[in-house]
């Protein structure tokens, strides 16, 4: 079978999805992102993962992200993923997370667990225009 040899965690993931979508954009000067499926509403990016969203964006040279660009990640490898994020520890009811491609360190909140039952040890991720 094709995910036992990609070694794919579907598992991890509460809505089973292997690859998720966010559309964030840009709000009171930060990243935040709205998600229906699971009631998030202007949830924000801080603590350091707005500044790594930020890299991201430059990066990919998404010139209107601030209106919404698409940042697709999963906690397996997916072809062109651009970013990978390490888990380093738990923080304050969230996790912490480096990032070795633009060597950022940040936090992701709590409802990080609206997409993973547990904390990934790896996330993959990359951004893309919205359109």
């Amino acid at each position: 079978m094709i995910a036992q040899k990609l070694k794919l965690n579907f598992n991890s993931c509460k809505n089973q999805n292997a690859i998720q979508t966010l559309m964030p954009y840009a709000f009171a000067g930060g990243w935040v992102f709205d998600d229906e499926a699971t009631g998030l509403v202007r949830e924000a990016f801080v603590c350091g993962m707005d500044d790594i969203i930020t890299e991201m964006v430059e990066r990919a040279g998404i010139e209107d992200a601030a209106n919404g660009f698409r940042l697709t990640f999963s906690a397996t490898p997916f072809p062109n993923y651009t970013h990978s994020f390490e888990w380093l520890r738990p923080e304050m009811g969230g996790n912490m997370y480096h990032c070795p491609e633009n060597s950022i360190t940040g936090w992701l909140c709590p409802a990080l667990f609206k997409y993973f039952k547990k904390a990934p040890k790896m996330l993959y991720a990359r951004a893309d225009a919205a359109n």
